[in-house]
């Protein structure tokens, strides 16, 4: 099943100025609040809603790490379950090497996609990581321990496909 991710070309456009700004030295986030529709050949994605995280939604934000407040973790989750769709974890890495999850973001996913799959009755999570190079992207479509590839990012009428460099790993 191909999975794929729709968004506006401009929001697309915002959301790097945002995650990847000139000359950074911090990690930054965003969730986005995404909309599935699926058939039997694929799983479509739509952004319907978008939180940029900044300084004060996070315990801890550097150059190669970042961990958010509990508080606006549970506000996500709360926002979600009221508008009933998906959560997409999107967050930079520094530096000019291929994007893929670290060690630490593999480790936070496999604790935390479980637990949004029990909150959020079962609905997908997609994680994405940018960088200066490109970026890739989790899915968690029918079981929240096995990721699956995103296939394509649709931004306005560009298709950008991930690196795909981090689901091989996963075990």
């Amino acid at each position: 099943m191909k999975t794929i991710l729709k968004m506006a070309g401009p929001l697309h456009k915002d959301l790097m100025a945002h995650l990847l700004p000139p000359e950074s030295e911090q990690e930054q986030a965003a969730f986005l609040f995404v909309r599935e529709q699926r058939d039997e050949e694929q799983a479509v994605f739509e952004v319907e809603e978008v939180a940029k995280l900044g300084g004060g939604d996070f315990v801890l934000q550097q150059g190669d790490y970042i961990e958010m407040m509990d508080e606006m973790r549970a506000g996500l989750i709360k926002r979600a379950h009221d508008t009933g769709t998906s959560l997409l974890e999107m967050h930079s890495h520094l530096g000019p090497w291929p994007a893929g999850f670290s060690y630490s973001d593999r480790l936070g996913l496999k604790e935390t996609v479980p637990h949004m799959w029990w909150r959020l009755k079962k609905r997908p999570y997609l994680a994405i990581v940018v960088a200066a190079s490109g970026f890739d992207a989790l899915v968690w479509l029918d079981n929240p321990k096995l990721p699956r590839q995103l296939d394509a990012l649709l931004a306005g009428d560009r298709i950008l496909k991930p690196t795909n460099v981090s689901l091989g790993g996963w075990g």
